[in-house]
């Protein structure tokens, strides 16, 4: 193991990790944003509420998130009226493309995962509040959604580490994220081996980081759930 080559290239491996971390975070939040009203329409007693968020996540859990990068990145080139529109500055740059296809392929499990939390959420919580006299928007904000986060905070930990791996695919459209910056330093040092095992240790150390920051943050609006100790 040539560890000085690694030394060497260490400060272009950390820019990279910078871009993972930015592509990671924008797109976890922006997914995030549209995750909520999707989870609300998907337990809408309305069925045509329902039918948009169900095809909207059904193609974005059922496709690869390599083809939605292929398609946003490449594929909405191809029409002449995106090319003359006022987003073209944004979607002819690598960078807004990747977060744009992260977005959307987390904000459709996210979705999901928010689902689940609001039906688990117990009934007689929600009897309670209809008792006190929330109804519509005001029961959502101040009783479901604030307790769905808590009860979707451990699967929405891996739906984040899930992102953080797959951000690796931005290197296949010329981001230096910590993946494209390991190819590009291999490219030059033929030591695939040494890079790859840098950028590996790289990617622990961040989930590492990502998965005990949660483990708090759920201990800390979980708090309530802990047996208490003499």
């Amino acid at each position: 193991m040539n560890y000085a080559v690694i030394w060497d290239n260490l400060p272009q491996l950390l820019g990279g990790a910078v871009v993972t971390l930015q592509l990671v975070a924008l797109s976890c939040v922006l997914g995030l944003m549209i995750a909520v009203p999707m989870a609300v329409m998907r337990v809408s007693e309305r069925g045509w509420v329902r039918l948009l968020p169900y095809g909207y996540i059904f193609f974005f859990r059922g496709t690869p998130l390599l083809v939605q990068i292929f398609l946003v990145y490449y594929g909405l080139s191809q029409f002449e009226a995106i090319r003359q529109s006022f987003l073209w500055p944004v979607l002819s740059q690598a960078y807004w493309c990747a977060i744009i296809a992260f977005t959307l392929n987390t904000s459709a499990y996210t979705a999901e995962i928010l689902r689940g939390a609001i039906q688990a959420i117990p009934h007689g919580e929600l009897e309670a509040a209809h008792a006190l006299g929330m109804s519509g928007l005001r029961l959502y904000r101040r009783i479901v959604i604030p307790r769905a986060f808590r009860l979707a905070l451990p699967a929405y930990t891996n739906e984040v580490i899930l992102m953080l791996k797959g951000s690796a695919l931005a290197s296949t459209i010329t981001l230096l994220d910590i993946t494209g910056a390991a190819r590009t330093i291999i490219a030059v040092t033929y030591t695939p081996v040494e890079i790859f095992f840098a950028a590996g240790v790289i990617y622990l150390i961040i989930s590492f980081v990502l998965i005990n920051g949660f483990r708090l943050l759920e201990r800390r609006l979980n708090a309530h759930l802990r047996a208490r100790t003499s």
